[in-house]
């Protein structure tokens, strides 16, 4: 045993020994490569200040060269090719493009401090680096800049002729039978990739070859293989009629009706269903004879000024999605092939409660203008009196006159009549509104309530309230005012033979209104305005418009509550042009008198100085 033992411990001392020296050797060789790799990278770690061997930059060799002869290199190779154009090809087109169409410019300086950087660092690794760029090689890409615009609009322009989009598979029918119609690839410009070539070829300085653009392959979504089972489903729900149920009433759908309900799959989509313009037309007609809109609950004002709220209505409709899936269900059916019309009910969007909820229960002002004029202006009166009728303004709420009528163009039916422009009488497109604005503003008025916006006509119109008209130009002039109660207000307008009257509905104000209007004060003459008369004499005028004088005049109003607090204390102030009197000046010349002939004894004769007719003058 202890022979044995001792064979034991001496083979282990003997490995011990082996392992040894192998460490050492293992030393000695690296110690031997790091100082080779050492000596080797100070033989050619070479100025640093000069780019590493094998460096390329936009495919020019710039190796050996210092940042500033690199840099000039570049820059000669760039202005050399600057006016040659670089030729695009694709699917046998081309395009010729040149840096500046693009704006492009390459960055040498910071491409030629990349260049040094790829040879840098601390001798000996300094060369070493420049061992492994000399035998793999480098090449640098400059940093460039691009006009983004104008690249977006070239990669437009190719790819207007490059792009063909595929086609997908589709089932398409002949009266009641269908077929598929195979798809096809299409190709697309990869606007990415060819973003890229673009500009790096731009920006190189060999402008010698052509460059390819890549174009991808653009396969169909759908194929004639994915739409055979669905060409199956077409078959069977074009088989035979299917019956529509409807409560008692019941009729056909017979096999050319269905096709013209079917959505057949195309342009991507591979499911068939009930769809399309002919689903719609055929809905829509259905619906005449089913569908009862909703009626909202509304308000019914009467002569004494009590509201009295008529109640909402419930609807019905039919269910489009429902009956178009209970269709299709029955088209698809090998066996009893009924379908079911959907019927669901509309709530109305103001429900009776909701209507007195809003505590509109009395008027609570009321005003009338009298107006006239030509027909056209009437009837101005009355579109836009319409216009605003029956508007609801919730509490806090602004009612814009502007907002309510909109743009006032003929398409909504306004005409030309009397209207002021500038300051003057003239025609105009919707002439007659601002009596409609001018009745409104002053049912605001009498109500008590927050006026924001108002403005007077240029010129003093006689039978407008003095100091209470309110003249509105879309968009920029307009009348307004707030609710500022707690609960809505319901505008009603009523329009008579000769008459406006514009009533405010809501609960009982409990305000008192007081006013004073200062007297028309006159500000200035008529301004006048001569014009030339070539059938007057010279000298004489002739007054044909007698213009009025400019004034002034201001409203105030005082509001309180039933306590007798001040609610409001509000002043208007109007300042109106004068209107222009129109003289017209004679400017035809008068006619020469004729001359009377003198006799022989005139003041010339033998028998002296004579007077008129020849009577003899005293000495």
């Amino acid at each position: 045993m202890e022979a044995g033992t001792s064979g034991v411990r001496v083979r282990s001392r003997r490995r011990g020994r082996s392992r040894t020296l192998i460490l050492k050797r293992v030393a000695a060789l690296a110690i031997v490569g790091v100082g080779s790799a050492a000596v080797l990278g100070l033989v050619y770690s070479g100025s640093a200040d000069r780019i590493a061997a094998g460096v390329q930059i936009a495919g020019v060799d710039v190796g050996g060269l210092t940042a500033g002869e690199a840099t000039a290199k570049l820059q000669r190779r760039a202005d050399a090719v600057a006016q040659v154009p670089v030729v695009f090809t694709a699917v046998g087109h081309t395009w010729r493009l040149r840096p500046a169409n693009l704006g492009v410019e390459a960055d040498w300086d910071a491409a030629v401090d990349a260049a040094l950087a790829r040879g840098d660092g601390v001798s000996p690794l300094r060369g070493l680096r420049r061992i492994g760029v000399k035998v793999l090689g480098a090449d640098v890409t400059p940093p460039t800049q691009v006009l983004e615009r104008s690249l977006r609009f070239e990669l437009g322009r190719m790819s207007s002729v490059i792009d063909r989009p595929h086609r997908d598979a589709a089932v398409v029918l002949h009266g009641v039978q269908p077929s598929i119609v195979p798809g096809s690839s299409g190709r697309a410009l990869d606007r990415a990739a060819a973003r890229a070539a673009i500009v790096q070829a731009l920006a190189g300085v060999q402008h010698g070859e052509r460059v390819a653009l890549p174009v991808q392959l653009d396969l169909p979504g759908v194929t004639a293989v994915d739409l055979q089972p669905v060409l199956g489903q077409v078959r069977t729900a074009l088989s035979r009629p299917v019956r529509m149920t409807l409560a008692p009433a019941s009729w056909w759908l017979t096999r050319r009706q269905l096709a013209a309900i079917l959505s057949l799959p195309h342009d991507g989509v591979s499911k068939l269903e009930i769809g399309g313009p002919g689903a719609e037309r055929y809905l829509k007609r259905l619906g005449r004879g089913v569908n009862r809109p909703a009626q909202n609950a509304y308000f019914n004002v009467h002569e004494s000024g009590s509201v009295t709220v008529v109640p909402a209505k419930l609807g019905r409709v039919v269910d489009i999605r429902p009956t178009e899936q209970s269709i299709l269900a029955a088209a698809l059916s090998t066996g009893v092939r009924d379908a079911r019309v959907t019927v669901t009910g509309q709530q109305p969007d103001r429900t009776t409660a909701e209507a007195r909820a809003m505590g509109i229960s009395t008027r609570v002002s009321r005003y009338e203008t009298i107006y006239g004029g030509d027909s056209n202006r009437i009837h101005n009166v009355q579109l836009v009196s319409r216009l605003v009728d029956r508007k609801l303004i919730a509490p806090g709420a602004t009612f814009s006159f502007n907002q309510a009528t909109g743009a006032r163009t003929a398409d909504k039916g306004f005409r030309e009549a009397p209207v002021i422009i500038n300051g003057e009488l003239s025609t105009g497109l919707g002439g007659g509104v601002c009596q409609v604005s001018t009745t409104v503003f002053n049912a605001a008025y009498e109500a008590g309530l927050k006026i924001t916006e108002r403005t007077n006509h240029a010129l003093y119109i006689s039978h407008y309230p003095q100091g209470r008209d309110a003249t509105v130009n879309y968009p920029d002039v307009d009348l307004k005012f707030v609710n500022d109660t707690d609960h809505w207000l319901l505008l009603r307008t009523f329009v008579g033979s000769s008459s406006l009257v514009v009533d405010l509905y809501g609960a009982p104000l409990h305000r008192r209104v007081e006013s004073d209007t200062r007297p028309l004060v006159l500000t200035g003459g008529a301004p006048v305005k001569r014009v030339a008369d070539p059938a007057l004499y010279q000298g004489v005028t002739s007054v044909e418009e007698s213009g009025s004088p400019s004034s002034s005049t201001s409203v105030r109003r005082r509001v309180y509550t039933s306590s007798g607090a001040l609610l409001y204390d509000n002043t208007w102030y109007s300042s109106y042009r004068g209107e222009t009197r129109l003289v017209r000046v004679g400017t035809k010349p008068r006619p020469v008198p004729k001359q009377k002939k003198v006799g022989p004894t005139g003041p010339s004769g033998p028998s002296g100085p004579t007077g008129v007719a020849g009577v003899k003058l005293p000495q």
